[in-house]
């Protein structure tokens, strides 16, 4: 062995989080001879690119394929030549001696195999995974079925995270997290690398067993403390996720504890399974369809009611509208407002009430259209119509407003906090991140500034690191931005484990990055502050477009009998109408060429198209011309786009 420590990060599509992690894991490493790997699972967000541009002594291994946790790990381990190798997840943030503390303990701990840390969420929440005991039968049971969290202190209900050992402690224990995890080399080369039939999870429990089955111990070091960013790399609310982890206890099970009653274990753990399973696709359901189903019902509802009214008011008559009102007419006009809300965005969860508002007076728009194409026996009240825009407006708004109040995950009104903010760091850094946050687009109340030292005079400056909860309950803070250039990870968790009684938010600016990264909660993923256009990628503009898409089409084949004479592929043209309304073409999208020349392949997803932009230049003379073109279109979409480069190109709409 010719260094100290290698440490090695998998990445997979966390370009922004892996960057503010490896700035950290740069500073811990000053004292130490060390080497980093990264190894990329074939990320399509640019990370490999930010890696050889931002931190170029990193050891870049570049897989083509997801080969997953273990195998990538595996992969650089194989290179490593350090006397004790890290195993660290990308949605951490290590402190300056984070190493030097570890590495020490190992030193003088002998029969340490293998060492965890303490770890905190982006709250400064503890993390209970930081120490974890062996998944048995009756230790997972517990797990699955919730009793560890009635039960959190207990040795028997709550084993599997070891919730009677003092957390602020050393203690000898069952299993490493594979968020951060320490491990002699020495002890690797005896036991063997990371288990490849695990693709993620359990690898950490199914490498821990071995290390303590081979004589060593397992240790959890709580005298340094990392952020860990849980849910970066996947979604832990998830069915894939449930699945994935269960899986891997099953493999563990079956292969190292050799269970007598292994088959009841397999029992339990596809019971948990299919139980959670049946359970998030019954929310999932419930949650995409109860807004369109609750609408159909008051908007039919509404019509009924005030048919009736009306009718009684005006004629005398409650019975004054035919059945054919009620049967025919007003479930197509309950139809049209519904996918006018749905192409607003009026379905998006939480919904942004000015998106339901546009959906509703788009349906109402739609409605009074398509009224004035009704012969006149139908066109039975105006005034019916319009009583009913207002019935909608009023009803369909407190519907989410009474979800919202009541407090239903994901179904309220998104209401957009005005933050305020206070930058801690010296001058020019935060002046920098103050720049950067209006940019992008945040509306936030920027307080001032906090400096690290009473050496900095300025009217910005409202106060010192010091006096840091002193000025959160003055000026009313929900949210602190730390520099981390100027702060440190060490005074950034000193700082936030002392606002975990506050409703604060904490985020950490990385140098020179365009992102300012932190996490609400221990179950939800990173939040994130960077630059953003109006991009195709977004799910109204993905909508706009796919209206678009679908009333060209629609328009050209109605007027077909008019402009396929002038067409020198008509038929062409018209099989392309049908592909588009049906979605298995587009009609603006990427230029086959202009994919080939994207040596990373992080655009956003289009079908195929039949016209691009820059179609009027040739790929030989105009190449950064078209290119220019293409990012442009998908940076800041705007459907007038698409209406010109089709009116533009009319006579390519036979293109194949």
């Amino acid at each position: 062995m010719c260094m100290k420590l290698s440490v090695i990060i998998v990445n997979y599509n966390v370009k922004y989080i892996l960057e503010q992690c490896l700035y950290s894991v740069q500073i811990a490493l000053r004292h130490i001879d060390g080497e980093v790997f990264v190894v990329d699972n074939n990320s399509v967000d640019g990370s490999c690119r930010m890696i050889q541009e931002k931190f170029p002594d990193v050891i870049l291994i570049a897989n083509k394929e997801n080969l997953g946790f273990a195998k990538a790990n595996n992969q650089a381990i194989r290179q490593s030549q350090g006397e004790y190798v890290v195993l660290l997840n990308p949605d951490t943030v290590v402190e300056e001696d984070t190493f030097e503390k570890v590495l020490t303990f190992m030193d003088e701990t002998h029969d340490s195999g293998g060492v965890g840390v303490k770890m905190i969420d982006g709250k400064g929440k503890y993390l209970p995974e930081s120490k974890r005991g062996l998944p048995t039968l009756k230790v997972s049971f517990y797990k699955m079925f919730g009793f560890h969290k009635l039960f959190p202190h207990s040795k028997r209900f709550n084993y599997y995270y070891l919730g009677h050992l003092n957390e602020e402690s050393t203690h000898e224990i069952d299993i490493l997290s594979g968020a951060c995890m320490f491990l002699r080399t020495s002890v690797l080369d005896k036991i063997g690398l990371l288990d490849e039939e695990y693709f993620m999870y359990g690898e950490d429990i199914d490498l821990s067993y071995r290390i303590s089955q081979a004589g060593h111990k397992n240790y959890y070091f709580p005298h340094t403390t990392i952020i860990h960013y849980k849910g970066e790399s996947t979604k832990k609310a998830s069915f894939k996720y449930v699945m994935v982890f269960y899986k891997a206890m099953e493999i563990f099970a079956r292969k190292q504890l050799h269970m007598k009653k292994y088959s009841l274990y397999w029992f339990i753990i596809h019971t948990a399974i299919w139980i959670r399973a049946l359970f998030a696709l019954v929310s999932r359901v419930v949650k995409k369809i109860i807004f369109p189903i609750l609408d159909v019902g008051i908007i039919m509802s509404g019509f009924y009611i005030l048919a009736t009214w009306w009718a009684s008011y005006h004629f005398g008559n409650e019975y004054y509208y035919p059945r054919e009102f009620f049967n025919h007419i007003a479930p197509v006009f309950t139809g049209l407002y519904l996918i006018a809300i749905y192409f607003s965005a009026g379905y998006e969860r939480p919904v942004k009430l000015n998106n339901l508002i546009k959906g509703i007076s788009f349906g109402f728009l739609s409605v009074l259209i398509i009224y004035s194409l009704f012969p006149e026996s139908l066109r039975y009240s105006r005034l019916l119509l319009l009583l009913g825009f207002a019935w909608n407006m009023i009803t369909l708004i407190t519907l989410r407003g009474i979800f919202h109040v009541l407090g239903i995950s994901n179904l309220g009104i998104l209401i957009k906090e005005n933050k305020h903010i206070v930058l801690v760091g010296n001058e020019k850094e935060t002046k920098r991140v103050y720049t950067f946050l209006h940019e992008t687009g945040h509306h936030n109340t920027i307080v001032g500034f906090i400096s690290l030292d009473r050496s900095i005079q300025s009217e910005k400056y409202i106060g010192t690191i010091d006096q840091l909860q002193e000025i959160v309950r003055m000026y009313n803070i929900n949210e602190i931005i730390f520099c981390l250039q100027d702060v440190g990870a060490a005074q950034i968790i000193k700082n936030m484990l002392r606002f975990t009684d506050l409703q604060v938010d904490f985020k950490i600016a990385p140098p020179e990055s365009f992102s300012v990264i932190g996490s609400n909660s221990s179950n939800t993923a990173g939040e994130l502050y960077i630059i953003e256009f109006n991009s195709i990628a977004k799910g109204l503009n993905k909508k706009k477009k796919r209206l678009f898409d679908i009333s060209c089409s629609f328009l050209l084949l109605c007027t077909s009998f008019i402009w396929t004479w002038f067409m020198s592929k008509p038929w062409n043209a018209l099989k392309n109408c049908v592909q588009v309304l049906f979605g298995t073409k587009t009609w603006i999208g990427y230029s086959p060429i202009f994919l080939e020349n994207q040596q990373d392949n992080q655009l956003p997803k289009i079908k195929k198209s039949v016209l691009y932009p820059g179609m009027n230049y040739s790929w030989k003379n105009h190449t950064s011309v078209i290119e220019q073109a293409h990012i442009s279109y998908i940076k800041d979409y705007k459907i007038r786009q698409d209406i010109y480069l089709v009116y533009k190109h009319f006579q390519h709409l036979s293109n194949s």
